[in-house]
């Protein structure tokens, strides 16, 4: 089985007949497989569940693959009568609000089969020629398991509506700044990205959560244990779990129903996880793992911004509300409204750049307070009096 190559996924299938198409793994053994396998991690090391062992697999083959097996078991242990293709395309448009912006030069022809295996990498691949693979790692594969939970949903309820996504997401994120606050000493780095977590919100209408809604929503959501390795990713950013950090593990395990065995569970697999894939997994072998994870999102955001300028600085030019916001943000910090009605507007104009797509996937609104701090300098000067040009720009 070759995952570049295409008929991939009907192969897959046949060698996972023996396995995961008969056993019956619980939930919960199923989810540490995917944990085991650095799925959930946005690093993986191997086939969830060794279902395949191949060594010449490269980690974004792995991660194809086991993102396929996730989508597998999902259906197969949902009542949805729909064919798994299918249903997965049907996700995929349900949850893109705009088919122009991610799924518009993959729409086609093909079989429904072929067109999953497009789907599936670009949703891992994003774009190689603009993203680079430390970036595709930690903003796009880590959230990953974001997809699995959300068509878990969509099977049950047979749709997904933008309600529900938006309260995923703020969960979410309101979990990781819970964790991130709580660090003893924070550095700038540490405080930027708790800024960045708490702007990243896309949708006005659900906003900055507090903690208790976030877990009151948690406990509705299911999926209780991502939120608790999540939780745990983000205590571990500075590569040790303080003692307060600690105890709001624990607090947000009995919240969530966890129980201590489980918990344990998390805090040992993300320990020697970690420890023992360091060396191999690019931001965490630097020496700080927030600073390298925020000075490659915005060296990538600002590559982004400026292969596609021109065609942003037209579309920008239509929306005289978002200039003028824009503009205030090169003087002063924008209020919460304005901050959400900037990211809204600048969503809506992402749709129609196909290179932007990123922005529009589950977890992509965390780097839009980098994009705003970059797309100030696509404006005229007469909206942008305190700009101060560099020597070297163009």
């Amino acid at each position: 089985m070759n995952p570049s190559a295409n008929g991939w996924i009907k192969k897959l299938i046949k060698e996972l007949s023996a396995h995961t198409l008969q056993d019956n793994p619980t939930d919960y053994e199923f989810y540490k497989a995917f944990r085991n396998s650095g799925f959930i991690y946005g690093y993986n090391i191997k086939v969830v569940n060794d279902y395949i062992i191949n060594p010449d697999l490269t980690e974004e083959e792995l991660c194809k693959v086991n993102l396929c097996i996730a989508f597998i078991n999902t259906h197969k242990t949902s009542t949805s009568n729909m064919d798994l293709f299918e249903s997965i395309i049907a996700f995929y448009t349900a949850i893109n609000e705009n088919k122009t912006s991610f799924l518009d030069d993959l729409l086609g022809r093909d079989s429904a089969e072929a067109l999953v295996e497009k789907i599936m990498h670009k949703r891992i691949q994003i774009n190689k020629n603009i993203i680079t693979k430390n970036f595709n790692h930690y903003i796009t594969n880590v959230l990953l398991y974001i997809d699995i939970i959300a068509y878990d949903h969509f099977l049950e309820h047979k749709s997904i509506t933008k309600s529900y996504l938006e309260t995923l997401e703020s969960t979410i994120i309101t979990i990781v700044i819970e964790a991130l606050s709580l660090k003893s000493e924070k550095n700038d780095y540490d405080k930027s990205l708790i800024e960045l977590f708490q702007s990243s919100l896309r949708y006005e209408q659900v906003g900055q959560l507090t903690y208790p809604e976030a877990i009151a929503y948690a406990k509705e959501l299911n999926h209780h244990l991502y939120y608790l390795d999540i939780a745990c990713m983000a205590a571990w950013s500075d590569a040790w779990i303080e003692p307060a950090e600690a105890a709001f593990l624990e607090n947000l395990s009995l919240a969530l129903d966890i129980n201590t065995t489980e918990r344990n569970e998390s805090l040992n697999a993300i320990n020697l996880f970690f420890n023992a894939n360091r060396d191999n997994i690019p931001l965490l072998s630097a020496k700080n793992v927030v600073k390298s994870f925020y000075n490659r999102s915005s060296q990538i955001v600002s590559k982004l911004i400026t292969r596609n300028s021109h065609r942003l600085l037209r579309e920008l030019r239509d929306s005289k509300e978002l200039m003028i916001l824009l503009s205030k943000s090169t003087v002063r910090d924008l209020t919460p409204h304005e901050r959400k009605k900037v990211n809204e507007q600048l969503l809506d104009i992402f749709k129609s750049i196909p290179s932007l797509a990123i922005f529009l996937l589950p977890g992509g609104a965390i780097l839009l307070p980098i994009v705003i701090k970059f797309i100030p300098k696509l404006l005229p000067s007469a909206f942008d009096d305190n700009r101060i040009v560099d020597e070297d720009e163009d």
